[in-house]
């Protein structure tokens, strides 16, 4: 493995750059095989530099074609080439640095720098792939005004995009055009992007808040023009929420949003040029779902909101990654709880972040939100960054007051407009802005782990009053043993056993170790965490009466709808022998009762309903087991599931029929919450031997909603209809890339004795390019993260299986690779036999010859 080894970064090493780069002048001749690069770069020394100080610039996958400084050739002896950056030796304090490269979008598989993507030039520079377009001090902190022309064949790249405002187009000689940029806001290279290619336009208008009229447009393949209304509806949605939540005002003359197929992730918040994941632009009733839509409001305004949060106030360094994400992800959170219900969007906000950042906190891959080393920066896109960053914003949001809150948000915003921040400056625009004292709050930052808060009830020796002990204490993590209190903000609610009246409420701030709440009432049922006010987890021995208590009568509908899930955990994993569950007979039997009154009101927030009714993942449910059994889990899971969909089968069919619509489709939260209770109701009734209701629906649907959630739960189903409902449907979508990857994510979830088989026949099927990452997402990622009984197989297939794909797939897309590798984050948490297996199939991984930086440092941590 040493061959291997890349070098670490270390945040305690962070320097300044020695120079900066003032203007930015960029020319692009596009070519398939080689496209060559000219750039122009006003350099000046920094301040702090010695004079005589060697300018480094990165610089990765180039050919090299010439370096001149004011006008005159640099010699070769004069400058060292390395294989990642070029160092030019004895440069002035201020001058013109003139470089001319060469490189082959075609070639570049890695979908980093300069690709191609359907015959078509785009570019992903995040977190460093612009030092594979050109040599630059490729950095966050260093911010330049960038111009840039581009040149192309007119024929063949007829629309030619940059970030900015457009300055100037024409035609060339020879069939050629051009087109000319200019973005007034100085900005890191990570922020760089460039589009060229055979695209249509939808465009539109938004007026600004001071009267400015912004230009918006999307650019899609021709054929998709007609499925960029909603994309278009949520953008300028987002620009009013911005203004009138945060007073951020848009600031260019043109928002342009580029929807491309390969791409490593969701979307780019590039300045004024988003580049999206087309999974992610494109929609109409018939090819997208509810959730489609939602997911798409949701990135968009995510995308756009960085205008402010990451764009023009930008990140020191990558270790500061979380200030611009999970700021930003907590404001996509709060658009889409105005845009739609919010106590069912915290509710899916959390449960995403149980399921893909929890596990991260107790394993092999517990990182800080932000980060103190690392060896690639692409491994730390993660769900700490990014959702649990949004956390730390939230908390801060709730020990401020949305009032203060709002006031911090503007004075850092103001404060640090146009330059490269840290945690530090968030923090202390917080603290500036509210007089509180948040230093002890940092180590959110800096610690990682989730506290584990546990409640136990002590004696009170006044009347109506109850009094509680809480003890904070997180575990060991890689690299971090000791581990000080945290600032907690812990939301609270007390009520009456008997009546389950609501006796008491509030905020209880938490420092200490250990600490007493005291709460009115006589041995009330305690309810912690409203809204979950801090990623934390809770130990609180609560009686099975107790937990009902709260499903019927807790005020916060996220507690409620926690108190449900938590059973639903419980009655499975109890079931599974992965924890001790007391009558387990009689506790199924009591939650059946309690979920079937609370969807008697269901109708008043069929959203909210509709969550009640989800069981917990197999996926997830292993997150919460000590000892992983993935075939035990599923076996006990389906047990629970049948029991319930049968004892509530006569009003799940009532509250199915009741909901059944005929009116023309619309993707808005009031045709949305129904439809999602329906379907929620459907796939019980599957399971209690109603498979011809759901074929019916798949068969008859007149939108994708309800079509996908009844050929889902046909899916996951050892019925003939299975079989011939997905059959159905591929051959009705075959031609829809983005329609058919959800019909390969089904087909990965195959019951556990085909599954492997299935999936092994579907990499040389049509459907399938393992050069699209949405495909070998949707196919090999939902198969070893979802399926975990076939994934997890004892005979070790399974895992063979996943090596093969994972070193197929890492010298052609690393990011990739090194991203599907963390499905093994639990592997030591899985029962002894497959735990070997597993260890054995990460050891074949980090022990192979040429693995990728990326991949290399996921596979020396998981082990």
């Amino acid at each position: 493995m040493a061959q291997n080894a890349p070098k670490t970064v270390y945040l305690a090493d962070y320097q300044a750059p020695d120079y900066v780069v003032e203007k930015t002048a960029l020319n692009f001749i596009l070519d398939p095989k080689r496209t060559i690069v000219r750039s122009n770069l006003s350099v000046k020394r920094a301040n702090n530099t010695e004079a005589g100080t060697a300018l480094v610039l990165n610089g990765e996958a180039l050919e090299l074609l010439s370096v001149k400084i004011d006008g005159v050739i640099v010699s070769k002896d004069a400058m060292t080439l390395g294989e990642t950056t070029l160092t030019i030796k004895n440069v002035p304090d201020d001058f013109k640095l003139e470089i001319e490269t060469a490189c082959s979008p075609q070639a570049n598989t890695a979908l980093s720098g300069l690709y191609l993507s359907n015959e078509m030039f785009c570019t992903q520079c995040e977190a460093q792939g612009f030092r594979r377009i050109t040599y630059f001090p490729d950095r966050p902190d260093v911010l330049s005004i960038f111009s840039v022309r581009i040149e192309a064949d007119k024929g063949a790249y007829p629309v030619l995009l940059a970030n900015g405002n457009l300055t100037n187009q024409g035609d060339l000689d020879d069939g050629r055009h051009f087109t000319e940029w200019h973005d007034p806001h100085p900005k890191p290279s990570y922020l760089f992007a460039l589009v060229g290619g055979d695209l249509a336009c939808v465009q539109d208008q938004f007026t600004t808040c001071s009267g400015r009229d912004v230009a918006l447009k999307i650019f899609v393949q021709p054929e998709n023009k007609d499925k960029c209304a909603y994309t278009l509806d949520a953008l300028k949605r987002s620009m009013r929420w911005d203004e009138e939540t945060f007073g951020r005002e848009y600031d260019l003359d043109i928002f342009m949003i580029v929807a491309v197929d390969h791409f490593n992730f969701g979307a780019m918040e590039n300045k004024g040029l988003n580049i999206f994941n087309s999974a992610y632009v494109l929609a109409s009733p018939e090819t997208a779902t509810d959730m489609d839509y939602e997911t798409i409001e949701s990135i968009v305004a995510h995308e756009y909101f960085h205008n402010w949060s990451g764009n023009r106030v930008t990140c020191r360094d990558w270790f500061q990654l979380c200030l611009k994400e999970g700021f930003t992800v907590f404001r996509d959170q709060e658009f889409s709880a105005d845009m739609r219900s919010r106590p069912v969007q915290r509710i899916k906000d959390v449960r995403r972040l149980w399921a893909h950042q929890f596990p991260e906190d107790r394993g092999p891959l517990a990182h800080p939100p932000r980060p103190d080393q690392y060896m690639t920066i692409d491994n730390f896109y993660t769900a700490t960054v990014y959702e649990k960053g949004a956390e730390l914003a939230r908390m801060l949001k709730s020990l401020l007051g949305p009032e203060k809150f709002r006031a911090a948000s503007d004075l850092y915003f103001d404060r640090h407009d146009g330059t490269a921040a840290t945690v530090e400056d968030f923090i202390a625009a917080m603290e500036d802005a509210s007089g509180k004292d948040l230093k002890q709050f940092r180590r959110w930052y800096s610690d990682a782990g989730a506290p584990n808060l546990t409640v136990t009830p002590i004696e009170s020796d006044k009347q109506g009053e109850a009094r509680f002990k809480l003890h904070q204490k997180t575990a060991p993590t890689p690299g971090q043993k000791e581990k000080p209190p945290r600032h907690i903000p812990v939301a609270y609610a007390a009520y009456d056993p008997e009546t389950g009246a609501q006796l008491d409420h509030g905020l209880f701030e938490m420092r200490e170790e250990e600490q007493t709440l005291t709460v009115k009432g006589d041995a009330p049922v305690l309810s912690l965490l409203g809204g979950f006010s801090a990623p934390v987890t809770l130990s609180h021995n609560q009686s099975l009466e107790q937990k009902l208590l709260l499903i019927a009568h807790d005020q916060d509908p996220f507690n409620r709808w926690a108190a449900v899930n938590g059973l639903w955990q419980d009655l499975c994993l109890g079931l599974a022998g992965a924890i001790d569950l007391p009558a387990p007979d009689t506790a199924l039997e009591k939650f059946c009762t309690a979920l079937g009154d609370a969807l008697k009101d269901a109708q008043n927030d069929p959203a909210f309903a509709a969550e009640l009714l989800k069981a917990p993942t197999p996926a997830e449910l292993a997150q919460e087991a000590a000892i992983i059994d993935p075939a035990a889990i599923v076996k006990a899971r389906k047990h629970v599931r049948g029991t319930v969909a049968q004892a509530l089968k006569e009003p799940l069919r009532t509250l199915y029929d009741s909901l059944r619509s005929n009116a023309p489709y619309a993707p808005e939260a009031a045709q949305a919450a129904p439809r999602a209770l329906k379907n929620a109701a459907l796939g019980l009734l599957t399971i209690t031997g109603e498979a011809a209701l759901a074929d019916s629906q798949a068969s008859s649907a007149a939108n994708m909603t309800d079509e996908a959630a009844a050929v889902a739960a046909l899916a996951g189903l050892d019925h003939s209809l299975r079989t011939t409902a997905l059959e159905r449907f591929y051959q009705k979508w075959r031609t829809n890339t983005l329609v058919v990857n959800k019909w390969l994510a089904w087909r990965a979830l195959t019951p556990a004795a085909d599954a492997l088989q299935d999936v092994k026949t579907l990499t040389k099927h049509e459907a399938y390019d393992a050069g699209v990452p949405n495909k070998v997402r949707a196919l090999i990622g939902v198969f070893a993260r979802e399926n975990i009984e076939a994934f997890h197989a004892l005979d070790g297939g399974g895992y063979d299986f996943f090596v093969e794909q994972i070193l197929a797939i890492d010298p052609k897309n690393p990011q990739l690779s090194a991203r599907l590798v963390g499905v093994l984050e639990s592997w030591r948490k899985l029962e002894p036999t497959r735990r070997a297996l597993a260890q054995d199939a990460l050891k074949r991984i980090a022990g192979h010859k040429g693995l990728s930086t990326n991949l290399y440092e996921m596979a020396e941590r998981l082990l």
